[in-house]
This record gives structure tokens, sequence and C-alpha cells, in this order.
């Protein structure tokens, strides 16, 4: 698999990212995931909408879980947009966080047994098999309309930024 020339850290140590990165204006690889209920999900089950997909490490960590808050509330705003929250965590850790946490606006997805999105969109870290952080955001005609690798895994995306390219797509 190709290493990807993003530069992230992870607490402050830098990573190796493999497989493609996304650029704006690309059609939107399909891949397919993991739903909580062991069902494999596709991207392409959600054409005709504006996707989201929240990038993240492990939803046991305080950083992913506040990530996943603050996108299931921005979800509760928006009409004909998903929010796919995608990591390696396998689908009961993210059910059961979204059950504790009351998160129903959001729709996980574990890329944990084939990694097609990681590898798909270069968010795969090398060293720790686990995702990046970062948003995706794929306009109801498929086409990237938004990337964000977090410079630095251990801080958060930049929601404000995400949110106005997703207003501008509605």
């Amino acid at each position: 698999m190709e290493k990807n020339n993003v530069n992230v850290t992870f607490k402050g140590n830098p990573v190796t990212l493999l497989g493609k990165a996304p650029k704006v204006g690309d059609t939107a690889p399909d891949f397919t995931a993991l739903s909580a209920s062991l069902e494999p999900v596709k991207l392409s089950d959600y054409d005709g909408k504006v996707k989201v997909i929240a990038v993240y490490p492990s939803i046991d960590t305080g950083i992913c879980a506040a990530q996943n808050r603050r996108f299931n509330k921005e979800a509760d705003q928006l009409k004909d947009v998903v929010v796919l929250s995608v990591s390696v965590d396998l689908p009961f850790a993210q059910g059961r966080f979204c059950a504790a946490e009351g998160l129903n606006n959001i729709v996980t997805l574990s890329d944990h047994k084939d990694l097609d999105f990681g590898s798909k969109y270069g968010y795969l870290i090398e060293e720790l098999r686990l995702l990046a952080r970062g948003t995706v955001i794929i306009g109801k005609d498929n086409k990237i309309a938004y990337v964000e690798y977090v410079p630095e895994i251990a801080q958060e995306p930049d929601y404000d930024k995400a949110m106005a390219v997703v207003k501008d797509l509605m």
C-alpha cells in the first residue's frame, strides 16, 4: 500500500499514513465498513445526501469522544446530511459509547475488518493500525468538498470550517 505525503503527528511524533489522500473535487471512492449490527455498509448507501465522515483513532479517548459528541450535536440541526463516524474500533465499542452518551444522530462505522476506508482515503496509520483524526465532506454529487487531516492527532478537528462547508452544500 502506498504512503501518502500528509504530515501528521501523534503526541508530537511523526506517523506514516497509508493510502491515497483524496483531494477536493475528486469523486469520493466507495468503501465498505461494518455497522453497529455487523452488517456491511457502503458509502454509496447514502447517495443523494451530503456526507460528513468524522474520522478518529479510538472512541475510548477523550478527544475522540468529544469529536463524536460535537458532530452528533451538529447533525441534529442538518437535513439531508448524514454523519458517518469512522474508526477501527469494534462495532460493539462504538455502539456501547453511543448508547451511554445518547448519541443517535451519527452513524458509527467500524473499519476494523478490512481497513477499506482508511486505505482508500489515506487515514491509516502504519505504525498503530489506527485511523488518523480528520474530516471528509462529500456533496450530494459524490464529489469531495472538504478534507482535513488534523496535524496533531491529539487535537480536535476544525468543526467551524467543516460545518461552513456543509452549510454551503445544503
